[in-house]
Protein backbone atom coordinates (compact mmCIF):
# COMPACT_ATOMS: atom_id res chain seq x y z
CA UNK A 1 0.00 0.00 0.00
CA UNK A 2 1.49 3.40 -1.05
CA UNK A 3 0.91 6.62 0.48
CA UNK A 4 0.09 9.68 -1.27
CA UNK A 5 0.17 13.02 -0.07
CA UNK A 6 -1.23 15.59 -3.00
CA UNK A 7 -0.91 19.38 -1.40
CA UNK A 8 -3.31 22.23 -2.74
CA UNK A 9 -6.80 23.53 -3.06
CA UNK A 10 -9.55 24.44 -5.63
CA UNK A 11 -10.89 22.86 -8.98
CA UNK A 12 -7.16 21.79 -10.15
CA UNK A 13 -6.36 19.43 -6.72
CA UNK A 14 -9.78 17.95 -7.02
CA UNK A 15 -9.23 17.03 -10.84
CA UNK A 16 -6.08 15.26 -9.20
CA UNK A 17 -7.87 13.47 -6.90
CA UNK A 18 -10.60 12.51 -8.84
CA UNK A 19 -8.40 11.16 -11.46
CA UNK A 20 -6.23 9.05 -8.74
CA UNK A 21 -9.32 7.95 -5.95
CA UNK A 22 -9.96 4.47 -8.04
CA UNK A 23 -6.38 3.58 -8.19
CA UNK A 24 -6.28 0.06 -6.42
CA UNK A 25 -3.16 -0.31 -3.50
CA UNK A 26 -3.25 3.30 -2.32
CA UNK A 27 -3.66 5.35 0.61
CA UNK A 28 -4.98 8.79 -0.01
CA UNK A 29 -4.14 11.92 2.18
CA UNK A 30 -5.31 15.42 0.31
CA UNK A 31 -3.87 18.42 2.44
CA UNK A 32 -5.78 21.82 1.53
CA UNK A 33 -6.09 25.18 1.94
CA UNK A 34 -7.96 26.88 4.19
CA UNK A 35 -6.76 30.50 3.59
CA UNK A 36 -9.62 31.21 0.93
CA UNK A 37 -11.43 34.67 2.14
CA UNK A 38 -13.68 34.99 -0.92
CA UNK A 39 -17.28 34.22 -1.40
CA UNK A 40 -18.90 32.33 -0.09
CA UNK A 41 -16.51 30.69 1.83
CA UNK A 42 -15.11 34.17 2.99
CA UNK A 43 -18.96 34.91 4.24
CA UNK A 44 -18.87 32.69 6.54
CA UNK A 45 -15.66 32.65 7.71
CA UNK A 46 -16.40 36.28 8.78
CA UNK A 47 -19.28 35.76 10.18
CA UNK A 48 -18.44 32.07 12.05
CA UNK A 49 -14.41 32.38 12.75
CA UNK A 50 -13.58 29.27 11.13
CA UNK A 51 -11.69 27.92 8.59
CA UNK A 52 -12.42 28.07 5.00
CA UNK A 53 -14.32 25.19 3.75
CA UNK A 54 -14.93 26.19 0.06
CA UNK A 55 -12.12 24.08 -1.22
CA UNK A 56 -12.49 21.33 1.46
CA UNK A 57 -15.96 20.77 -0.03
CA UNK A 58 -14.46 20.47 -3.50
CA UNK A 59 -11.85 17.38 -2.12
CA UNK A 60 -14.69 15.75 -0.42
CA UNK A 61 -17.17 15.62 -3.76
CA UNK A 62 -13.99 14.94 -5.84
CA UNK A 63 -13.01 11.41 -3.59
CA UNK A 64 -16.61 10.81 -2.75
CA UNK A 65 -18.53 7.48 -4.09
CA UNK A 66 -21.86 8.43 -3.16
CA UNK A 67 -24.94 8.97 -5.06
CA UNK A 68 -24.99 11.62 -7.64
CA UNK A 69 -27.68 13.44 -5.72
CA UNK A 70 -25.56 13.91 -2.73
CA UNK A 71 -23.07 15.70 -5.55
CA UNK A 72 -25.27 17.77 -6.25
CA UNK A 73 -27.25 18.92 -3.38
CA UNK A 74 -23.36 19.89 -1.90
CA UNK A 75 -22.62 21.66 -4.82
CA UNK A 76 -26.14 23.21 -4.62
CA UNK A 77 -25.59 27.41 -4.67
CA UNK A 78 -28.26 29.52 -3.31
CA UNK A 79 -29.86 32.56 -5.65
CA UNK A 80 -30.02 36.11 -4.76
CA UNK A 81 -27.82 38.83 -4.15
CA UNK A 82 -24.88 38.74 -1.89
CA UNK A 83 -26.32 40.69 1.07
CA UNK A 84 -28.99 38.55 1.53
CA UNK A 85 -28.92 35.97 4.21
CA UNK A 86 -28.52 32.68 1.78
CA UNK A 87 -27.95 33.57 -1.17
CA UNK A 88 -24.25 32.70 -2.91
CA UNK A 89 -23.94 30.49 -0.04
CA UNK A 90 -23.63 26.59 -1.88
CA UNK A 91 -25.11 24.45 0.55
CA UNK A 92 -22.21 22.15 0.85
CA UNK A 93 -20.47 24.93 2.83
CA UNK A 94 -23.44 25.48 5.29
CA UNK A 95 -23.19 22.14 5.82
CA UNK A 96 -20.10 22.25 7.06
CA UNK A 97 -20.44 25.32 8.87
CA UNK A 98 -23.12 23.80 10.73
CA UNK A 99 -21.44 20.81 11.66
CA UNK A 100 -18.47 22.76 13.09
CA UNK A 101 -20.63 24.63 15.32
CA UNK A 102 -22.54 21.77 16.50
CA UNK A 103 -19.66 19.40 17.29
CA UNK A 104 -16.82 22.57 18.03
CA UNK A 105 -14.45 21.32 15.47
CA UNK A 106 -13.86 21.44 12.30
CA UNK A 107 -11.80 18.46 11.72
CA UNK A 108 -15.17 17.01 12.83
CA UNK A 109 -17.35 18.37 10.59
CA UNK A 110 -14.94 16.71 7.89
CA UNK A 111 -15.17 13.25 9.20
CA UNK A 112 -18.63 13.49 9.72
CA UNK A 113 -18.91 14.24 5.87
CA UNK A 114 -16.97 12.08 4.77
CA UNK A 115 -18.67 8.74 6.32
CA UNK A 116 -21.53 10.76 4.50
CA UNK A 117 -20.45 10.91 1.07
CA UNK A 118 -18.54 7.66 1.41
CA UNK A 119 -14.98 9.60 0.70
CA UNK A 120 -12.07 7.10 -0.29
CA UNK A 121 -9.43 9.17 1.86
CA UNK A 122 -8.41 11.18 4.26
CA UNK A 123 -8.94 15.46 3.87
CA UNK A 124 -7.03 17.01 5.91
CA UNK A 125 -6.85 20.95 6.25
CA UNK A 126 -3.40 22.11 6.76
CA UNK A 127 -4.49 24.34 9.78
CA UNK A 128 -7.42 24.22 11.52
CA UNK A 129 -6.97 28.13 12.56
CA UNK A 130 -8.74 31.09 10.38
CA UNK A 131 -5.97 32.69 8.57
CA UNK A 132 -5.75 35.17 6.83
CA UNK A 133 -3.10 35.04 3.80
CA UNK A 134 -0.81 37.99 2.51
CA UNK A 135 1.39 39.13 -0.08
CA UNK A 136 4.59 41.48 -0.63
CA UNK A 137 4.66 42.47 -4.61
CA UNK A 138 7.97 43.41 -6.37
CA UNK A 139 7.09 46.88 -5.08
CA UNK A 140 6.88 46.14 -1.80
CA UNK A 141 3.21 46.82 -0.94
CA UNK A 142 1.61 44.04 1.15
CA UNK A 143 -1.72 42.95 0.37
CA UNK A 144 -4.14 41.53 2.84
CA UNK A 145 -6.48 38.49 1.77
CA UNK A 146 -6.27 35.33 -0.36
CA UNK A 147 -8.81 36.81 -3.04
CA UNK A 148 -7.34 40.71 -2.93
CA UNK A 149 -3.76 38.95 -3.69
CA UNK A 150 -4.42 38.09 -7.47
CA UNK A 151 -5.99 41.37 -7.94
CA UNK A 152 -3.50 43.91 -8.36
CA UNK A 153 -0.95 44.01 -11.14
CA UNK A 154 2.15 42.99 -9.63
CA UNK A 155 4.38 40.51 -9.59
CA UNK A 156 4.25 38.77 -6.31
CA UNK A 157 7.69 38.39 -4.29
CA UNK A 158 5.97 36.48 -1.59
CA UNK A 159 2.93 35.18 0.28
CA UNK A 160 3.12 34.82 3.76
CA UNK A 161 1.05 34.44 7.58
CA UNK A 162 1.28 37.74 9.63
CA UNK A 163 0.10 35.57 12.78
CA UNK A 164 1.43 32.29 14.47
CA UNK A 165 0.11 29.56 12.64
CA UNK A 166 -0.24 25.91 13.58
CA UNK A 167 0.10 22.78 11.58
CA UNK A 168 -2.23 20.61 11.92
CA UNK A 169 -0.58 17.01 13.48
CA UNK A 170 -2.37 14.93 10.80
CA UNK A 171 -0.88 16.85 7.79
CA UNK A 172 2.53 16.34 9.09
CA UNK A 173 1.97 12.75 10.08
CA UNK A 174 0.60 12.38 6.36
CA UNK A 175 3.92 13.98 5.08
CA UNK A 176 5.75 11.83 7.20
CA UNK A 177 4.37 8.73 5.97
CA UNK A 178 4.25 9.42 2.26
CA UNK A 179 5.91 7.56 -0.53
CA UNK A 180 4.88 10.54 -2.86
CA UNK A 181 4.20 13.73 -2.46
CA UNK A 182 2.26 15.74 -5.22
CA UNK A 183 1.78 19.82 -5.02
CA UNK A 184 -1.12 21.09 -7.75
CA UNK A 185 -2.82 21.11 -9.74
CA UNK A 186 -4.07 25.11 -9.44
CA UNK A 187 -2.92 28.86 -8.21
CA UNK A 188 1.20 28.82 -7.07
CA UNK A 189 0.27 31.28 -4.15
CA UNK A 190 -2.98 31.31 -3.39
CA UNK A 191 -3.55 27.15 -3.63
CA UNK A 192 -0.47 25.43 -3.42
CA UNK A 193 2.03 27.53 -1.23
CA UNK A 194 -0.52 28.57 1.69
CA UNK A 195 -0.20 25.12 2.64
CA UNK A 196 3.67 24.53 2.22
CA UNK A 197 4.85 27.81 4.01
CA UNK A 198 2.97 26.86 7.43
CA UNK A 199 6.03 25.96 9.90
CA UNK A 200 5.48 21.90 10.76
CA UNK A 201 4.34 21.21 7.27
CA UNK A 202 7.52 22.92 5.68
CA UNK A 203 9.89 21.19 7.98
CA UNK A 204 8.28 17.75 7.25
CA UNK A 205 8.78 18.32 3.52
CA UNK A 206 12.23 19.18 3.89
CA UNK A 207 12.90 16.02 5.90
CA UNK A 208 10.32 13.33 4.13
CA UNK A 209 12.44 10.89 1.96
CA UNK A 210 9.57 10.54 -0.63
CA UNK A 211 9.92 12.28 -4.13
CA UNK A 212 7.53 15.86 -4.20
CA UNK A 213 6.21 16.23 -7.53
CA UNK A 214 4.99 19.38 -8.90
CA UNK A 215 1.73 18.74 -11.29
CA UNK A 216 2.03 21.59 -13.57
CA UNK A 217 -0.70 24.64 -14.67
CA UNK A 218 -0.92 24.36 -18.42
CA UNK A 219 -1.97 27.98 -18.41
CA UNK A 220 -0.59 31.25 -16.38
CA UNK A 221 -2.96 33.37 -14.34
CA UNK A 222 -3.91 36.85 -14.70
CA UNK A 223 -1.86 39.02 -11.86
CA UNK A 224 -0.58 36.09 -10.50
CA UNK A 225 1.41 33.97 -12.70
CA UNK A 226 1.52 36.05 -15.86
CA UNK A 227 4.17 35.37 -18.21
CA UNK A 228 6.08 32.80 -15.76
CA UNK A 229 7.00 30.03 -17.80
CA UNK A 230 8.25 26.07 -16.14
CA UNK A 231 11.10 27.34 -14.39
CA UNK A 232 9.82 30.55 -12.43
CA UNK A 233 6.81 28.21 -11.21
CA UNK A 234 9.33 26.08 -9.86
CA UNK A 235 11.81 29.06 -8.04
CA UNK A 236 8.82 30.45 -6.84
CA UNK A 237 7.98 26.97 -4.89
CA UNK A 238 12.06 26.39 -3.98
CA UNK A 239 12.11 30.37 -2.87
CA UNK A 240 9.41 29.20 -0.71
CA UNK A 241 11.44 26.16 0.49
CA UNK A 242 9.57 23.85 -1.11
CA UNK A 243 11.49 21.16 -2.45
CA UNK A 244 10.76 20.36 -6.03
CA UNK A 245 12.16 17.73 -7.58
CA UNK A 246 9.86 16.06 -10.45
CA UNK A 247 7.91 18.11 -12.58
CA UNK A 248 4.56 16.51 -14.44
CA UNK A 249 3.27 18.70 -17.32
CA UNK A 250 1.14 18.48 -20.80
CA UNK A 251 2.84 18.28 -24.01
CA UNK A 252 -0.49 18.60 -25.55
CA UNK A 253 -1.08 20.97 -28.78
CA UNK A 254 -3.79 23.58 -27.55
CA UNK A 255 -5.56 25.23 -30.75
CA UNK A 256 -4.95 28.51 -31.77
CA UNK A 257 -8.52 29.75 -30.87
CA UNK A 258 -8.16 28.44 -27.33
CA UNK A 259 -4.95 30.25 -26.83
CA UNK A 260 -6.48 33.51 -28.14
CA UNK A 261 -9.15 33.56 -25.98
CA UNK A 262 -6.79 33.31 -22.76
CA UNK A 263 -4.09 36.15 -24.60
CA UNK A 264 -7.35 38.55 -23.96
CA UNK A 265 -7.83 37.39 -20.49
CA UNK A 266 -4.14 38.17 -19.69
CA UNK A 267 -3.30 34.58 -19.43
CA UNK A 268 -0.64 31.81 -21.86
CA UNK A 269 0.33 29.07 -22.26
CA UNK A 270 2.88 27.71 -19.62
CA UNK A 271 6.28 26.55 -21.38
CA UNK A 272 9.17 24.69 -20.64
CA UNK A 273 12.62 26.51 -21.54
CA UNK A 274 14.66 23.19 -20.70
CA UNK A 275 16.22 25.46 -17.32
CA UNK A 276 13.80 24.13 -14.12
CA UNK A 277 16.78 22.62 -12.86
CA UNK A 278 14.56 19.06 -12.25
CA UNK A 279 13.51 15.82 -13.81
CA UNK A 280 10.49 16.78 -16.02
CA UNK A 281 8.08 14.48 -17.65
CA UNK A 282 5.43 15.56 -20.02
CA UNK A 283 2.25 13.80 -20.92
CA UNK A 284 -1.28 13.98 -22.93
CA UNK A 285 -2.91 15.51 -19.96
CA UNK A 286 -5.24 17.84 -21.26
CA UNK A 287 -9.44 18.03 -22.94
CA UNK A 288 -10.73 20.71 -24.47
CA UNK A 289 -14.36 21.66 -23.22
CA UNK A 290 -15.99 24.57 -24.71
CA UNK A 291 -13.42 26.64 -25.37
CA UNK A 292 -11.12 26.36 -21.71
CA UNK A 293 -8.52 23.98 -21.17
CA UNK A 294 -8.85 21.54 -18.34
CA UNK A 295 -6.85 18.46 -16.60
CA UNK A 296 -8.33 15.41 -17.78
CA UNK A 297 -8.88 13.23 -14.65
CA UNK A 298 -8.65 10.08 -16.43
CA UNK A 299 -5.57 11.11 -18.24
CA UNK A 300 -3.94 11.89 -14.81
CA UNK A 301 -5.28 8.76 -13.62
CA UNK A 302 -2.62 6.92 -16.33
CA UNK A 303 -0.04 9.25 -15.29
CA UNK A 304 -0.45 8.75 -11.56
CA UNK A 305 -1.03 5.06 -12.31
CA UNK A 306 2.69 4.76 -13.87
CA UNK A 307 4.30 6.54 -11.29
CA UNK A 308 3.24 5.30 -8.24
Amino acid sequence: MKNIVVIGGGHGLSAILSGIRNIADINISAIVTVADDGGSTGRLRKRYTIPAMGDVRNVLLALSSSEPLLHDLMNYRFEGEDNMDIAGHSLGNLILTALTNMTGSFHEAIRICSDLLKVEGNIIPSTLQSVTLFAQMDDETIVKGEANIPSLIHNIEKVFYQENVKANIEAINAIEKADLVFYGIGSLYTSILPNTIIPGINEALKESKAKKIYFANCMTQSNETYNYDLKDHVNALRKHNTDVDMVIMHNNKIPDDILYRYTCQNSIEVIDNGDSNCEVIKCDLLKFDNGLVRHDPEKIKIVMESLI
